[in-house]
């Protein structure tokens, strides 16, 4: 599976962005092969990346304290694509944005793996 994120780019504190993330890749069939929870990550520099919010396949969502109430995560099971809608943005939501699907293969051995995307830049000016 890939992810490929997309969205990012610079933004003044207050501003918005919406930022996008679609799997790939070659799936034989969703009775053994399933996207579960997805979400989203963010890495500032100097600091450790941090979860920002997730949601599962039933639409369940969780937040990061830091974003509840400014952010919001979806999701279109059809498209395998996650969104990450960002209103009242702060300069310390500056950093890198990371996209991620967990998927579980039902084959001969069951399999779950954790897939990153690629990482999309989000810069927020004060």
């Amino acid at each position: 599976v890939q992810l490929q994120a997309s969205g990012g780019g610079l933004v003044q504190a207050g501003g918005s962005l919406r930022l996008s993330c679609a799997a790939s890749g070659s799936i034989v069939s969703e009775n053994i092969f399933k996207i579960n929870d997805m979400g989203w990550y963010r890495q500032a520099p100097g600091k450790q990346r941090e979860p920002v919010a997730t949601i599962t396949s039933g639409g369940s969502t969780t937040y990061a304290d830091s974003v509840k109430g400014r952010f919001t995560i979806s999701r279109d099971n059809a498209k395998k694509t996650v969104y990450l809608q960002m209103n009242s943005l702060k300069p310390e939501d500056t950093g890198v944005y990371y996209c991620t699907a967990d998927s579980t293969y039902l084959g001969p051995t069951v399999v779950v793996e954790r897939h990153w995307g690629q990482g999309t830049q989000v810069t927020v000016s004060s």
